[in-house]
């Protein structure tokens, strides 16, 4: 049974994320979630002509709501090569969930050096909620919350015919803010190069993981990666987008993930969305556990 206590918090979160949603719909008409923003020089403000200042809060990364999220293979036992990170007790676990992801990012410096070099500051929150979960609850099987400092720089030259027109670094840090034995956390410096041409926009990411004094999750990188690759296609008021990741290892550590993703006109920014994931580290528990996850729901911003 859930508690009255429980059953308002249920109700005050559900609540807020319809106004969130409602808001960001809303803030179409001052284009701060503009979900027909598609290119990285507008998404990043790369040219002058589309440099809005600082302090303007923006979307980053997708957000949507999957209201069922199904996958192949329940992680009812978390392990880490740290035994202090491994549960012991399966969990109780249904195969369809919640998930939701939330992402922004504002410009805090513009010009750095001249003209050149905008800093950035981003969070994404990224949650599994076992809302389908009646007998445990209904609880939060994780959350990712992942703060991040971004300096970019525009560039402008041609590769196969793509657009060069992005590099930059990142500092971020993405944990699930649990305890023992179900902590995870990891520290990163990203690299990456944009390129766009019309209605594709490239992302390639390669990163370095920074030293982990716990060794909660010290092979991740043999698992979740080393680098990433994201391709973007905008069709008509469609858009596709794949992200791959792979740990640059051969043979036993030759691993990594595959997710695609498939938005879907609905009504204004209101749009459907289909997300499947197969691979390793679809979330930070999961940064070993193999999977296939299907999910369906709803999604206001894009790439």
């Amino acid at each position: 049974m859930i508690s009255n206590r429980n059953k308002s918090f249920w109700c005050l979160l559900i609540i807020s994320l319809i106004l969130s949603f409602e808001v960001f719909s809303q803030t179409q008409n001052n284009n701060l979630f503009d979900a027909n923003t598609f290119s990285l020089s507008e998404r990043w403000e790369l040219d002058s002509d589309q440099q809005k200042g600082t302090f303007r809060v923006t979307a980053y990364k997708p957000i949507y709501a999957l209201l069922g999220n199904w996958t192949s293979n329940p992680n009812t036992l978390p392990q880490s090569q740290n035994p202090d990170y491994s549960i012991t007790e399966p969990l109780q676990l249904n195969s369809t969930e919640l998930k939701f992801q939330l992402s922004f990012k504002t410009k805090v410096l513009q010009g750095i050096f001249g003209k050149h070099g905008d800093l950035w500051v981003a969070y994404t929150q990224n949650s599994h909620w076992q809302v389908y979960n009646k007998e445990n609850s209904r609880p939060f099987r994780e959350t990712n919350y992942e703060p991040e400092v971004i300096l970019n720089f525009a560039t402008n030259y041609n590769l196969f015919g793509f657009k060069g027109s992005l590099l930059g670094i990142n500092m971020t840090h993405q944990s699930n803010g649990q305890t023992l034995p179900a902590s995870r956390s990891w520290n990163r410096i990203i690299f990456q190069i944009g390129f766009e041409k019309e209605n594709w926009n490239i992302m390639i990411r390669p990163w370095i993981k920074l030293p982990d004094a716990d060794f909660e999750n010290a092979d991740i990188s043999d698992y979740t990666g080393r680098a990433d690759l994201s391709v973007t296609y905008n069709w008509q008021k469609h858009q596709f987008s794949m992200i791959g990741r792979h740990s640059l290892r051969l043979g036993e550590n030759n691993r990594g993930s595959l997710q695609f993703d498939w938005a879907i006109p609905i009504s204004g920014n209101l749009k459907g969305h289909l997300q499947v994931f197969h691979g390793y580290g679809e979330s930070l528990i999961d940064y070993n556990h193999n999977q296939t996850t299907i999910g369906l729901g709803v999604s206001l911003v894009e790439w």
